[in-house]
């Protein structure tokens, strides 16, 4: 009884702790005002929250929040993870000359575009963690060769949704004098001007929206199958992809999803396109609606019709109960099977996106060691 007794004595501290920890700036604001309004006459808003295409359960028959964390904590076999540095190779962005075609990965779903004169920053995460809690989902060592300070400045910031490995607060405040334009799904602009960034400079969009930027760049936003939230309350922000079409090329930009027939729909309507960047980590069977397989990525690669696909959303944290490296396994045996052509750069490398043919090593083989 002593113990019930203590409990409940404690329990308002604690709903106190939490509430101030959740009150802190990183956390961002809901949509307030015109926004809100906006939001709430969205097609795809109902009863409350954003909604998929599909229904779409956050996690798979069987499974569940308990089960997962069981799974989580007291898994038999351990997952493995890095044991030494990641390799990596350091650029001077820049100085880079406008006249390259080019494209810079960080390490899970982050990386720098040049292309037709324009610098775009896809959903840049320098921090060294995925969690608001310090201490928690820390990048591998090796994977944070690039900061802030190693960023010029971006003609476009593309944000795909507001989950803290897409979303980190403080390399968004660290950027954003360097960010001319911001092009993000609806909602995450409260985020954004929150936190300081100017209102005539963020571009917020819904699905199936176009918007023509400078230099005929025109953006046409593409539907996933995911969610959102930074807080308790999920799913009052979109979640998006990017069709990207320059001058030149024609780029997939895309955000975390499940496998859906969105893919096939966008390749249709926007396809062929010369680049698909897509997410092939942090799956797991308990969760594959809002998280694809590495071999479906390959088929949605395929669906797109992509003449190139850049797998990420792995090489940098763990997230999930797959060893580090399975993903890009994967991904390069299903690619190799499919006869889908299939970039894996090193961290840092810098890919030219006009000359094909340049060759990738199997770089991740031989450093992994059991995360106890």
């Amino acid at each position: 009884m002593i113990y019930a007794i203590t409990g409940i004595a404690l329990m308002p501290g604690f709903m106190l702790a939490v509430y101030v920890f959740m009150m802190q700036a990183k956390f961002g604001k809901a949509a307030d005002g015109a926004r809100l309004e906006l939001i709430k006459n969205s097609p795809n808003f109902k009863n409350g929250s954003f909604q998929n295409l599909s229904p779409t359960p956050s996690f798979t028959e069987g499974a569940n929040f308990v089960s997962v964390l069981k799974e989580f904590l007291f898994k038999k076999n351990k997952r493995v993870k890095p044991t030494n540095e990641l390799p990596s190779k350091k650029t001077d962005l820049h100085n880079l000359s406008p006249d390259k075609d080019v494209l810079v990965w960080f390490g899970h779903s982050s990386y720098f575009m040049q292309i037709d004169g324009k610098r775009i920053l896809v959903d840049p995460v320098f921090s060294g963690s995925a969690s608001p809690v310090t201490g928690t989902a820390r990048s591998f060592k090796g994977s944070d060769a690039y900061c802030s300070a190693d960023i010029p400045e971006i003609d476009f910031l593309f944000i795909t949704h507001d989950h803290w490995d897409h979303l980190d607060y403080e390399t968004i405040l660290k950027i954003r004098p360097k960010a001319r334009q911001v092009i993000c799904s609806l909602g995450v602009g409260a985020h954004l001007e929150y936190w300081g960034y100017d209102k005539n400079k963020i571009v917020e969009m819904n699905w199936h929206q176009q918007v023509t930027l400078d230099k005929k760049f025109v953006v046409n936003t593409v539907p996933s199958r995911h969610f959102s939230g930074r807080k308790l309350k999920r799913n009052q922000t979109v979640w998006s992809s990017f069709a990207v079409k320059t001058p030149t090329m024609n780029v997939f930009i895309g955000g975390d999803s499940g496998y859906d027939s969105h893919f096939k729909d966008a390749g249709t309507k926007f396809g062929p396109f010369d680049l698909a960047i897509l997410e092939c980590g942090q799956y797991d069977k308990s969760w594959k609606y809002i998280h694809m397989m590495p071999e479906e990525t390959v088929q949605a690669a395929k669906d797109l019709k992509a003449e190139n696909l850049l797998a990420v959303h792995w090489g940098k944290f763990a997230l999930a109960n797959h060893n580090w490296d399975d993903p890009v396994k994967r991904v390069t045996a299903a690619s190799i099977k499919e006869g889908q052509r299939l970039w894996t750069p090193i961290i840092g490398e810098v890919i030219s996106l006009k000359e094909p043919g340049q060759k990738f090593s199997s770089w991740w083989e031989g450093v992994n060691e059991l995360i106890g």
